[in-house]
């Protein structure tokens, strides 16, 4: 069983970086509005569900010498299940910090289709996140998952 304070840590990197590309994401997207505040957002909700990423690491071990789009795939796939999981269960307490019900690829106002993109761009960057910490001092120096 891999030290659960090397996973403790990464959840927390996780949801940091999660946060960051939210806020990148959101404020990039002013652009479009021609809005030059280039405002981004999040909600403290976000920060574990982005540190949830710390569960699908054997995923990434297992898909290491799969072909990228594969991989891509897997966690556009992987991210829209637990995006759908963990709005649905926000948006039974009242607390859901996103609605994509009035966009034209929602699946039940909870995710986007026409995000796929993004979230298999997100999927590989998490991905080599995964490898580098594992590698650094916020992870141990060998994966106990390979």
């Amino acid at each position: 069983m891999e030290n659960t304070t090397y996973m403790r840590r990464r959840f927390v990197v996780y949801g940091l970086i999660g946060w960051c590309m939210e806020i990148i994401w959101t404020g990039l997207q002013s652009l479009f509005k021609r809005d030059a505040k280039l405002i981004g957002r999040t909600s403290i909700w976000m920060f574990p569900i982005y540190g949830l990423t710390v569960f699908f690491e054997p995923l990434c071990v297992k898909l290491k010498q799969r072909h990228i789009v594969f991989r891509g795939g897997v966690y556009t796939l992987c991210i829209f299940i637990i995006e759908f999981t963990t709005g649905s269960l926000l948006k039974k307490i009242g607390v859901c910090p996103w609605d994509y019900g009035k966009k034209r690829f929602s699946v039940k106002g909870l995710i986007r289709l026409d995000y796929a993109p993004a979230w298999f761009t997100a999927g590989l960057i998490f991905e080599r996140l995964y490898h580098f910490l594992v590698k650094s001092s916020i992870g141990e120096s060998k994966s106990s998952f390979s």
